[in-house]
């Protein structure tokens, strides 16, 4: 289809109708692979609904379905693709129903496919519209769709957001990348057993959720954790903190109380920062760690330890097996496994779970509708490095949240933070910097600010529309 066809479709479907229902709260997939009319059903939808997207390649169906929870699909009963059944709607319908039972579906046909259509019903779908659609009649189904099907649809919706919480002892830690289920592989391994454990990671990777997975997943999973940032503590609080002290042994010492060992007796004792720590706050610590007693300050007899131990540090091990920074002693003490959390710019698949958990989560805490991402913003997010890894990913989500005017995040709503960006800048550069993939992300970014309007677009990229057309086609948009 040309372009000034594709603009006489344009011209057709979208006269403002009037609407009964309000679907400012449901999101709408739209399938076809003639984008003039995806373009068509995106115009028509975007000021009725909270989020439409619109694909033409069917295939990348499980994906969107797994990235994002949508209550209702408009799909196409004829495609060209990989895919050559005679009648591919009702191949991608079945594939639809297989991943998302719960989710209404509206065929789109032609006037020759009506009695496919009226199979497709048999099949799952709630109904269909033949094109060329009439506006009213196509939102009156759609609504008819979602009313019959609203109380499952909500449930499976809440139900994909907490889906990518992985099994890991009951901590909370989100991830379906291979980098994150080879880390769970190896919690399942060493939890069950007594080993020390030093976990290794960037600052924001998530090592504290590491470690509760660990004891949650241990012998030990009853008895206290007790977590230590250690790479905070003064000299002069240092043995008092994790040791304890009798009455009168300092001067602000008024009473006896138990250290941080104590404390974690029978149960983890989690070292947190452990690579920041002094030589002579090392030696102390591989003392008791070697005795397994510790003797508060001031006190004469020792107390028996029986603890497992879990450290975790930002420090690469090459610079902590720098013997003018740390004891080969004492890691060799506390590292009898090493676990490396990833950072997240190695898994950027993981990004729109995270995304999409946290944004659950701050809606709820500041009594916000549900919050959906544009697919714009989803790539913005994806192509960001995140320095800072998930706690940034966390300050970005939840300042977006607030700040959001609707319930559809964009990518204008995400600001990264400058303390996190080289030299102060506002936004780090993309961790794709390949041109292609520049100019694609930018074309997205235009249209959606635009509200999908291709001739406004095309003037603030300074392109001609038909231009604009030929990189489309080209990016498959």
């Amino acid at each position: 289809m040309g372009v000034a066809r594709g603009w006489r479709h344009e011209r057709r479907y979208f006269a403002a109708p009037t609407f009964g229902m309000n679907l400012r709260t449901y999101s709408i997939l739209a399938l076809d692979d003639d984008p003039d009319i995806l373009t068509a059903l995106r115009l028509l939808l975007k000021p009725h609904v909270l989020q439409i997207v619109t694909e033409r390649r069917p295939e990348n169906i499980p994906a969107l379905l797994a990235a994002t929870p949508f209550d209702l699909a408009l799909l196409d009963m004829n495609y060209r693709s990989p895919v050559h059944t005679g009648n591919e709607g009702l191949f991608w319908l079945r594939k639809i129903r297989e991943i998302a039972p719960q989710m209404a579906v509206v065929m789109i046909t032609a006037y020759g496919d009506i009695d496919l259509a009226v199979r497709s019903l048999k099949e799952g779908a709630r109904d269909f519209v033949v094109k060329p659609w009439q506006n009213d009649r196509l939102l009156a189904t759609i609504e008819e769709a979602l009313r019959a099907g609203a109380p499952d649809g909500k449930a499976k919706a809440r139900k994909l957001v907490a889906a990518p919480v992985a099994d890991v002892g009951g901590a909370a830690i989100i991830g379906s990348s291979p980098e994150m289920e080879a880390i769970f592989q190896k919690i399942r391994k060493v939890a069950p057993t007594e080993a020390n454990i030093l976990i290794l990671g960037e600052n924001g990777t998530g090592k504290d959720l590491i470690a509760q997975a660990i004891h949650q997943q241990s012998a030990r999973a009853a008895r206290p954790f007790v977590k230590v940032d250690v790479g905070a503590l003064t000299e002069s609080l240092f043995e008092s903190e994790l040791f304890g002290h009798r009455k009168g042994a300092f001067t602000d010492a008024r009473e006896d109380r138990a250290g941080r060992f104590e404390a974690a007796n029978g149960g983890t004792l989690f070292l947190d920062e452990i690579g920041n720590i002094s030589l002579q706050q090392q030696a102390k610590l591989l003392s008791v760690l070697q005795n397994r007693r510790v003797t508060r300050l001031g006190a004469n007899e020792s107390v028996p330890l029986d603890i497992r131990l879990l450290c975790a540090t930002n420090v690469p091990l090459t610079e902590l097996a720098n013997e003018n920074r740390f004891r080969k002693d004492l890691i060799y003490r506390i590292n009898t496994v090493e676990l490396t959390v990833p950072p997240l710019r190695r898994r950027p698949t993981d990004i729109p779970l995270l995304a999409q958990h946290y944004a659950a989560v701050y809606a709820g805490k500041y009594g916000k509708p549900p919050v959906v991402f544009s697919p714009a913003a989803l790539l913005k997010l994806q192509q960001y490095a995140f320095p800072g890894n998930v706690r940034e990913l966390q300050y970005t989500i939840e300042r977006a949240v607030i700040m959001a005017e609707t319930a559809l995040l964009d990518a204008a709503d995400l600001l990264f933070s400058p303390l996190e960006a080289p030299d102060g800048a506002p936004d780090a550069l993309p961790a794709d910097l390949n041109l292609s993939a520049v100019e694609r992300s930018t074309i997205l970014r235009v249209i959606e600010l635009h509200g999908g309007n291709v001739s406004r677009a095309a003037k603030a990229l300074g392109l001609t529309r038909t231009a604009l057309y030929r990189r489309l086609h080209k990016y498959d948009l």
